[in-house]
């Protein structure tokens, strides 16, 4: 299902052109890498995605309910503790606050804020308010998640976590779409990655896939891993069908868990 879609999407600032007919859509269970240099219209892309700014020609449609948004600068200077925000952040958004509480604990506990619950949020660090920039995204199970730079700042651990969080919220059919500069964060979490060069997307070859042939190792969840379109057993091992830029962490995957990659061919489907 089609959750976002920008058609011909083009961006001005004054006289400057940020965007220049942007077409990219979102679809359900979808985890949307976009990369570029700073200034190439990433933030831009995402803010049009969540409807926080309008384009100067061409449409922007959404068919998500719950839309939830991280900026890459989490304004964190209120007087109100991290646990109060996130269960006023959650009444807002129709829960009960015992509901609010519990959840916003249980994605704190997750995400291993330091400095406590009851610390006010004008004392946090950066890396600890990012954390709970990333919690009130994710009070309720979003049907479209936008992120910009959402590692900025976090600990190892936390790194790890929110990937699994994103992983989740796309398996439950929410639809993610995030800026990050590290390709192997990229990599190991996305399932197309889209380039944005001078205001313009560049996109893979959408019929353009790759095969990779596995000899068993330990027990891996192939089917759920991000960019894995096919997982087809046979004797001895597995060959997946994976997404063409989804690969090398499909492979890593697959070493870290003492697997043997036996061959690895790009293919084009019908």
């Amino acid at each position: 299902m089609e959750v976002a879609r920008l058609r011909r999407v083009s961006k001005r600032f004054g006289r400057r052109e940020v965007l220049t007919d942007i077409d990219l859509h979102l679809q359900a269970g979808e985890l949307l890498a976009l990369v570029g240099a700073n200034g190439s219209g990433k933030s831009t892309v995402l803010k049009l995605l969540v409807g926080l700014s309008r384009p100067t020609s061409g449409t922007v449609r959404r068919s998500a309910r719950v839309v939830s948004y991280v900026p890459d600068a989490f304004a964190s200077h209120y007087r109100m503790s991290a646990s109060a925000y996130l269960r006023h952040m959650g009444r807002i958004r129709g829960l009960s606050s015992q509901a609010a509480r519990q959840r916003s604990d249980a994605l704190l506990e997750r995400l291993a804020l330091t400095g406590g619950v009851d610390t006010a949020m004008r004392k946090l660090s950066k890396g600890n308010a990012q954390k709970v920039a990333l919690a009130q995204a994710l009070l309720e199970p979003p049907q479209l998640l936008v992120l910009d730079e959402p590692w900025s700042g976090l600990d190892t651990t936390a790194h790890s976590t929110l990937r699994e969080l994103l992983t989740e919220t796309a398996r439950e059919g929410g639809a993610v779409a995030f800026t990050e500069h590290s390709d192997q964060v990229v990599r190991s979490t996305a399932t197309r990655i889209c380039e944005i060069r001078n205001g313009k997307l560049l996109q893979p070859s959408s019929n353009e896939v790759t095969e990779i042939a596995l000899l068993a190792g330990a027990e891996v969840d192939w089917s759920g891993h991000p960019g894995v379109i096919e997982a087809r057993a046979h004797e001895g091992g597995v060959t997946l069908t994976v997404l063409t830029g989804s690969h090398d962490a499909a492979l890593l995957a697959a070493l870290n868990h003492g697997w043997s990659v036996t061959s690895v061919r790009q293919v084009k489907r019908g």
